[in-house]
């Protein structure tokens, strides 16, 4: 039997991985941070919390890692753990830069000590290429991240393939657009649009309020896109690898769809709100994904409309 160490266990990705990969017949450790508050209400969605094997760990403190390895001893290591939401970033610029970039040191520095044959996926994102000039990005797009936590990101990214090259280690990283489901924290964009929505159509009163809503993202479902993490581990080689829908749609457009599901009048809309406009927007991006189509032999399915609708229905695969 296979065990996998998955970082950042109680997120929307760490939870669909960990149902992934014990209907593969996995025996899954996962690290969670103590907290007033327990947050395994994703796992208790998916009904797998009680098959977790469920570690504290901080992600800074190394004997604490190293611990978690002991405990695991994973052939397979998945560290989905990060400050996740863009706008804190710039609110905790310092602790967002330990835990989303400075930790992967430390995780790699520990997998070397505990084990160098371990398999390692680090989770990058499509925020480190920033507002690039490039119409599609693929792995060869320069990065130009606008924000701390992309900044992080890419710290994390380059370490992880400074240590591939100099130790010899299986570690890959997925460079991943944006994936929804309705196990997103409420901070996100999506999620807010569509719980508001629900409440204007419940209540007939009130109205959603966005800042830019004329920006552009490649939307993907999180349950496709923790898959091809899988796969990119399965590989005999590592390897980096972009995974996205290649299709873009913008705000406008999802909480157009979202009022069409819901059959709210588009006047119940107040776009260009100045509390919710950054001062850096990301204008656009649209995934190519030709290289993981060619390697690992996967291309998302679930269209934008469905995403929409899913997470509306509140369907979670």
């Amino acid at each position: 039997m296979k065990k996998a160490l998955v970082t950042g266990v109680t997120g929307q990705d760490g939870a669909y991985l960990s149902k992934i990969l014990l209907e593969k017949g996995y025996k899954v450790y996962g690290t969670f941070r103590r907290v007033s508050t327990p947050n395994f209400w994703r796992l208790q969605t998916l009904n797998v919390y009680s098959k977790i094997h469920l570690i504290p760990a901080d992600l800074l403190d190394m004997g604490s890692l190293l611990e978690a390895l002991k405990v695991s001893d994973p052939d397979e290591v998945y560290n989905l753990a990060a400050s996740s939401y863009v706008g804190t970033s710039f609110e905790q610029a310092i602790g967002n830069a330990e835990i989303t970039g400075l930790a992967v040191t430390k995780i790699l520095e520990a997998l070397l000590h505990q084990n160098s044959k371990i398999k390692f996926y680090q989770a990058s994102t499509s925020e480190m290429y920033g507002n690039n000039k490039f119409k599609t990005q693929n792995e060869e797009t320069p990065f130009s991240p606008a924000s701390p936590y992309a900044t992080s990101k890419l710290y994390a990214h380059w370490i992880t393939n400074v240590y591939r090259k100099s130790y010899d280690i299986f570690a890959s990283c997925g460079i991943l657009f944006n994936h929804e489901s309705p196990l997103r924290s409420k901070e996100f964009v999506t999620k807010k649009i569509i719980d508001i929505s629900k409440k204007i159509k419940k209540t007939n009163k009130g109205h959603l309020y966005l800042g830019n809503i004329d920006i552009w993202r490649d939307w993907g479902w999180a349950p496709e896109y923790v898959n091809a993490m899988w796969l990119m581990m399965q590989q005999k080689k590592p390897i980096d690898l972009v995974i996205g829908s290649g299709k873009k749609n913008s705000i406008r457009a999802f909480v157009y769809e979202v009022f069409k599901i819901l059959n709210i009048k588009k006047n119940r809309l107040r776009s260009n709100t100045k509390k919710f406009k950054r001062e850096i927007d990301i204008k656009s991006y649209k995934a190519n994904t030709s290289l993981a189509k060619k390697t690992i032999k996967w291309s998302a399915k679930i269209s934008f409309k469905q995403i929409v609708y899913k997470m509306i229905k509140n369907e979670l695969f």
